[in-house]
């Protein structure tokens, strides 16, 4: 006796119909689309006053588009502001800054989590985020004082206050990144012989390169686009920075608003840049250092 058996049919099921679009997803793109506005309009008032001669810029529309564009505007905002000299002391300070930043927080970071047990580490970092919440003004007397009594009225001043500024909140952030890192790829380094400073080099610092990558895009915005701490400290004006610079042609009477405009926007490239090359990595770093 043979049982024949036969393949049931199956019913064709049809996809489920799309869902509206719901309340809660519609907000958060509200809001994202109004932040992205704010940032992109200013951006382009920027370059279209930059491509605009006087005339056009005087007709009063100045969100309309350039009916002849004049580059010629950077070649002379380059002239102007000698972007040559204020371009190098920025890259400078900026340099110094982005390395100070990423290098001192990561060392103090690792060696305050992996010595939490002891009450001296738990002082010192709780010491230095205390630093956070003292005003700035309250310091700006002081730190021009000690510079100029320290001989370091100069770019490499402002550099190295960047880096004391930065040095509580870019700690805090590498601290919460290195507590995700297992530790037994230190301990085994140890093991076979390694110092602490080969365990941290060969082994901690290359675990954390989102966090820095991101701890270094945002010192470099915040050091390129300084003004203030340039400006009180740099005693020498063949030695201030872009923004600086800007600043005292704006202030001139032989100011051309277009020309100001392209010295803007000749500013604005390298941060641009440097963000859209390091966005990955600054929300890779920030999401890592979020998560215990």
């Amino acid at each position: 006796m043979t049982t024949t058996l036969e393949r049931p049919d199956h019913a064709r099921t049809e996809p489920p119909p799309l869902a509206p679009p719901r309340p809660y997803r519609l907000l958060p793109t509200t809001v994202l689309a109004i932040g992205s506005l704010v940032v992109l309009v200013p951006l382009y008032f920027v370059l279209a006053m930059a491509l605009k001669s006087g005339a056009n810029s005087d007709a009063g529309a100045g969100f309309a588009l350039p009916t002849d564009p004049a580059f010629g505007n950077f070649a002379t905002a380059w002239e102007l502001v000698n972007a040559p000299r204020a371009f190098g002391w920025s890259v400078f300070i900026s340099a110094i800054a982005v390395a100070g930043n990423i290098f001192l927080p990561s060392m103090f970071a690792w060696a305050v989590v992996r010595n939490w047990e002891f009450r001296f580490f738990r002082l010192c970092f709780i010491s230095l985020l205390g630093a956070m919440f003292i005003p700035f003004v309250v310091l700006v007397l002081p730190q021009i004082k000690l510079m100029s009594a320290l001989g370091l009225d100069n770019p490499l001043g402002v550099a190295i206050l960047h880096i004391m500024f930065g040095l509580s909140f870019n700690s805090l952030l590498f601290a919460a990144y290195i507590r995700n890192l297992p530790e037994e790829l230190e301990e085994s380094a140890a093991l076979d012989g390694a110092t602490p400073f080969q365990v941290f080099r060969k082994i901690v610092f290359p675990l954390l390169l989102p966090m820095a990558a991101t701890v270094g895009i945002f010192s470099f915005l915040g050091s390129w686009n300084d003004y203030m701490m340039p400006s009180l400290i740099i005693s020498d004006v063949e030695k201030q920075t872009l923004p600086v610079v800007q600043a005292s042609y704006q202030n001139s009477l032989t100011l051309d608003i277009n020309v100001a405009f392209a010295s803007y926007a000749l500013a604005m490239i390298p941060a641009v840049v440097g963000y859209l090359v390091g966005q990955r990595w600054i929300i890779a770093g920030v999401m890592r250092g979020a998560i215990k």
